[in-house]
């Protein structure tokens, strides 16, 4: 039994079972995800597979997972494809949409509530410390002068005053990390990463092998010094001493893969 933590559009868990079918080996999955839109097509991916879905955040792993111990827990942490790609949501400044930005649609903030009713010194914090954005206090200042005219609306309203008040070359969009922040404080998810971690770490098996994929340094930071206190128990040992990282062939393929580090750690 494996649990796909994090399951998204199905696409780790599809493999997993594909993989198994081809080896003629017996694997159940159980996938959680918080994001109904996201089951929905993922139980259509994965029909005929023995996966059980169960919606919640993983956060609460140990409480959701039904049959414990379990042989592994894979979470794949941030935003998914679909979510980025559908404007609807609200996750990116290159299509535009309302400014949600909530993973759980029935989620109590969305990013519109944060940016119009922040003050300027917490908009400016939030941004430094969860976007690592060095010009925060420009993005801030620029926020709260245009709101004062017309409260934001839009992931293109928000994107188009960025781009304004940080204007100039780079060599990724201006608004890149501040959507980054906005989504990060939206969904919490520099809390629920470690209690994650926490809950997978107590229903492993013996022998049993949690694999965590993270997008930006907070979350790796995270997941590297969680990893290190689990080890420093006697309980579990390290298999990836660094993490692993996409090399240029699967980056041609997947571009987003070119962020993407994978840290895993195994009950003795």
């Amino acid at each position: 039994m494996v649990v796909d933590g994090t399951l998204g559009l199905g696409g780790h868990t599809l493999a997993l079972c594909e993989q198994a079918k081809q080896e003629g080996t017996e694997l159940k999955v159980i996938g959680i995800d918080q994001d109904e839109a996201a089951i929905s097509f993922a139980q259509e991916r994965l029909t005929g597979f023995p996966v059980q879905f169960v919606r919640g955040n993983f956060e609460n792993i140990a409480e959701l997972v039904p049959l414990k111990p379990v042989d592994g827990v894979l979470l794949d942490i941030g935003i998914s494809s679909y979510q980025l790609d559908t404007a609807e949501r609200g996750f990116s400044f290159l299509h535009d949409g309302p400014l949600d930005m909530r993973m759980d649609a029935e989620g109590p903030e969305t990013a519109a509530d944060i940016i119009n009713s922040y003050s300027e010194r917490d908009l400016a914090h939030l941004i430094y410390t969860l976007g690592e954005e060095r010009l925060s206090r420009k993005i801030a200042r620029e926020i709260v002068e245009r709101r004062r005219t017309k409260h934001f609306e839009t992931t293109g309203d928000l994107a188009a005053c960025i781009a304004a008040a940080i204007s100039g070359g780079g060599r990724i969009h201006p608004a890149t990390r501040t959507f980054q922040a906005l989504r990060i404080a939206v969904n919490r998810e520099l809390e629920v990463l470690p209690r994650g971690i926490t809950g997978a770490l107590s229903i492993l098996a013996p022998g049993g092998v949690l694999v965590v994929i993270s997008f930006h340094s907070l979350e790796d930071r995270i997941v590297k010094y969680a990893f290190r206190d689990a080890a420093g128990s006697g309980e579990f040992t390290i298999l990836t001493k660094k993490p692993v990282e996409a090399d240029r062939k699967e980056e041609r393929v997947n571009p987003r893969s070119r962020s993407a580090k994978l840290r895993a750690i195994q009950r003795v």
